[in-house]
C-alpha cells in the first residue's frame, strides 16, 4: 500500500499549522519524522487518520492512487489508551471487534501475539497491572492485530525508560521485518529516527524540509554521527547539546 501527501495545509482558524507537506511512503518502507514538540507531527497523523475536530484541511492524501477509504492506517497514539476496565486481551482485541469480527475470533488473534510481544501470562491481567513497557507491548499488539498495512507511530516510546525502550525499538524492527507494513513514525529523538527508519525527513515550522538516509541495517556507526549532527543543525541544536 503506497501512501501520498501533496500539498496537505491544515490550520486551526487563523493559526497555520501544516503547510504545503509533500509526503510518500512506500510499501513496507520505514519512515521518520522527525522535529521538534509543536511542530505539527502530531497534526499530519490526525490528518492522515480523518480525526481532526476543527481543523481546515486542504490538498490530497491518496493510498494506492485513490482517494482515501475505509481505515486503510493502524494508528498508535503517543498514550496507550488502554481501559482499565478490560483485561489485557480484552484490549487488543478491540479494534477487531469494532472491525466487526466476530469476538471469539478477534480475541483468539490478539491471544496468538501474546508470546511475541512478550506478554504470554498476562491475558486476564488488567492495565493497572503491567508495566509502563508492558502497556505499551499491549498497544502495539492491538495495533498491529488489527492487520493494517500501513502504521501510523506517534512517539510511542516517548514515557518509557531507556532500557524499555531499546526493547521497543528492537521488538518494532523485528515486527516491521517480519510483516512489513508500511511505517510511519514521528519522534522528536533524532537518534530514534536515524537508528529505526529507512528515510528520516525534518519537520520544523508545519514544513517537511530535508531527507536524510542512514543506510543499510546494521547502521554504520560513523555515518549515524554524521547524520545526527546534520540534522541536529537542520533542527537548530547544538550537537553537544543533545
Amino acid at each position: 500500500m503506497k501512501v501520498v501527501v501533496r500539498d496537505l495545509s491544515v490550520s486551526y482558524g487563523d493559526l497555520p499549522v501544516l503547510s504545503g507537506v509533500h509526503l510518500d511512503v512506500a510499501p513496507g518502507e520505514f519512515v521518520s519524522l522527525v522535529g521538534p514538540s509543536g511542530c505539527g507531527k502530531s497534526t499530519l497523523f490526525g490528518a492522515l487518520a480523518g480525526i481532526l475536530d476543527g481543523a481546515t484541511v486542504t490538498g490530497d492524501i491518496e493510498v494506492d492512487g485513490g482517494p482515501v477509504r475505509g481505515a486503510p492506517f493502524g494508528l498508535m497514539p503517543q498514550q496507550d489508551l488502554l481501559f482499565p476496565w478490560r483485561t489485557v486481551l480484552y484490549n487488543t482485541a478491540l479494534g477487531l471487534e469494532v472491525a466487526r469480527v466476530p469476538r471469539r475470533e478477534a480475541r483468539e488473534r490478539a491471544r496468538a501475539l501474546f508470546e511475541p510481544f512478550g506478554l504470554a501470562g498476562f491475558e486476564d491481567a488488567r492495565p493497572g497491572e503491567l508495566s509502563g513497557g508492558m502497556r505499551q507491548r499491549a498497544a502495539r499488539l492491538r495495533t498491529v492485530v488489527a492487520g493494517r498495512q500501513v502504521l501510523l507511530l506517534d512517539e510511542p516510546f516517548g514515557a518509557l525508560d531507556a532500557l524499555t525502550r531499546i526493547t521497543m525499538h528492537r521488538l518494532v524492527l523485528d515486527l516491521w521485518h517480519r510483516h512489513r507494513p508500511g511505517v510511519l513514525l514521528v519522534t522528536h529523538d533524532v537518534d530514534e529516527a536515524l537508528l529505526l527508519a529507512d528515510r528520516v525527513l525534518v519537520l520544523t515550522d508545519g514544513r517537511i524540509g530535508d531527507e536524510h538516509r542512514p543506510g543499510d541495517r546494521p547502521r554504520d556507526p560513523e555515518r549515524l554521527a554524521a547524520l545526527r549532527r546534520t540534522v541536529l543543525d537542520e533542527l537548530g541544536v547544538a550537537a553537544d547539546a543533545a
